[in-house]
């Protein structure tokens, strides 16, 4: 082991880059749909031995001394973005006379970007190293803070996040009601790094073991405690049904297959359910319909005349909103509609967080003139929600929505408004093809119900739909390229974890308690020289 680490230590120049590369590639295997968390046992103590060897020539910059270590960091991430992110490029086929020459930015631009946050964890690891147990803290420490600075710099993109490779099983997940994606991250990489500590001698290699069988013992063991004690639900829960239409991108907005469109939508709608009972909720996915619902009677009447007294249908549909005053231009909306069983719209609730390029163009005015436009919006482009809003239904639930990628941010299950009781998301997951992309969404989708003690309602146009319980356990789902409907019993919703409750403080907590081990171990290495 140790002659391995000195290897790995002393390559240099494209060598280098190349290894944290490919060690950053092969981190993505422990991401769905694969979940081979074994791999991040090797691919980040290669990246701690690498940091071992980022020592620059002597100068007093500060800057050129942190570079070695940037740059590993930085491959580090362009290899794990690259090969966890590829998938994002399909979206420019859907329309590729107009969009598929920005392939090769989006496959190599976005993960280049996003590798920054991975040499900045680099940078903090390196300013705390030391030769023992405490640089793995620091790289602990500077992984917990690139994790959380990805969730909202730069508008927020924590895709993929580290941790969500340590949870991909139910029992592997309740780690998550106690400290969220964020504090796993950070746990997460200490965990994967500590067989580093296997070169470092006897001692260093038995504290290492031993910290792995307790802090994995741990995750285990509360994973356990938590699934043998989890309550039932009540056997009058609402019966939810998830209608799949697995429509090709290509054909969404086909003026000429609208009505095939809605009358799939409408078929499923109807479709005999198990038990013979009627379902009391029905979610349709992300823009579903393939016109602006609220303008249109004759599709709203259609609706009225599927459903029944009682049942309330969730759709996700465009929405168009006002003109604006200053433009004269008519706003839109990315929805979700309530409609209940005479066809009347209750409550519209809008996105909030809206996808770069794809919802809406940043820097407008000039990109425009460079003939550039939103790729998902057509060409009218969607407006933000002013705020994020629970939705009262009027059978007394209370939904928490979110469309499409706001359902892998943490903090968009926080909302103003009665207390949820239940979490909806619907997305359009189509635009990526059956690539890795939908089975990462609904995975990180999924840890949102750990964190909230929430159960969660997935919609997907194509994708992975499904009911998953507050304990992350999938009760029933629809593969990608399955077009069908689905229903399960609604779960109950828990009290508030202590993730919900305290999580920003528990994020501390952890982070502090990394900088302190690091700041410990490295003035002990300078006490020892």
């Amino acid at each position: 082991m140790e002659r391995l680490a000195n290897r790995i230590l002393l390559t240099t120049g494209w060598k280098r880059a190349l290894l944290a590369f490919c060690a950053g590639a092969f981190a993505v295997l422990g991401q769905p749909p694969f979940q081979l968390f074994i791999v991040c046992f090797i691919s980040f103590p290669i990246l701690v031995w690498m940091l071992d060897g980022a020592v620059a020539r002597p100068t007093r910059s500060l800057v050129a001394a942190m570079w070695p270590a940037f740059a590993t960091g930085w491959w580090f991430g362009f290899g794990y973005f690259v090969a966890g992110l590829w998938w994002i490029g399909n979206a420019l086929f859907v329309e590729a006379d107009q969009f598929v020459w920005l392939w090769p930015f989006a496959v190599t631009l976005i993960p280049a970007i996003l590798a920054l946050f991975y040499g900045l964890a680099a940078v903090v690891a390196r300013l705390l190293w030391s030769d023992g147990i405490g640089r793995i803290a620091a790289l602990a420490l500077g992984f917990g803070l690139a994790e959380w600075l990805r969730s909202f710099a730069f508008t927020g993109f924590p895709w993929n996040a580290v941790g969500y490779a340590a949870m991909p099983v139910p029992v592997l997940m309740q780690s998550a009601s106690l400290v969220g994606i964020y504090g796993v991250n950070a746990l997460a990489v200490f965990v994967f790094c500590l067989p580093a500590a296997f070169a470092g001698g006897r001692r260093q290699a038995g504290f290492a073991a031993l910290s792995v069988i307790a802090l994995l013992g741990a995750h285990v063991g509360y994973g356990y405690w938590r699934l043998e004690n989890a309550a039932d639900s009540a056997a009058d829960a609402p019966l939810v049904r998830i209608v799949q239409p697995a429509i090709d991108q290509s054909e969404k907005w086909d003026a000429a297959i609208r009505g095939e469109i809605f009358k799939t939508l409408l078929d499923l709608t109807l479709e005999a359910g198990t038990g013979g009972k009627r379902p009391d909720i029905i979610v349709w996915p992300e823009t579903s319909v393939p016109y602006l619902l609220t303008e249109a009677p004759q599709a709203v009447a259609a609706i009225a005349e599927t459903l029944v007294p009682g049942q309330l249908l969730l759709a996700g549909a465009a929405r168009g909103g006002e003109a604006d005053p200053s433009t004269g231009q008519r706003t839109y909306y990315n929805s979700i509609l309530v409609l209940d069983g005479d066809g009347v719209i209750v409550y519209a609730a809008d996105k909030k967080h809206l996808v770069p390029f794809g919802e809406y163009l940043p820097f407008k005015a000039l990109l425009e003139k460079l003939g550039m436009k939103a790729i998902a919006a057509a060409d009218r482009g969607y407006s933000a929600a002013e705020r994020r809003r629970t939705m009262t239904l009027p059978n007394g639930m209370v939904v928490l929505p979110s469309v499409c990628y706001e359902a892998i941010f943490p903090y968009a299950v926080a909302a103003s408004g009665d207390k949820p009781t239940v979490l909806v998301n619907v997305t359009n997951d189509a635009w990526y093809g059956d690539t890795p992309g939908p089975y990462q969404h609904a995975h990180q989708a999924r840890i949102r119900a750990l964190e909230t003690g929430l159960p969660i309602v997935r919609a997907a146009n194509n994708g992975i739909s499904a009911v998953y319980d507050p304990y992350g356990r999938q009760l029933d789902a629809l593969g990608y390229g399955v077009r069908g409907a689905v229903e399960a019993p609604l779960p109950d919703s828990l009290a508030a974890t202590w993730y919900a409750r305290n999580g920003r403080l528990t994020l501390s907590a952890i982070l502090a308690f990394f900088a302190l081990a690091a700041t410990a171990g490295r003035v002990r290495g300078r006490n020892r020289h």
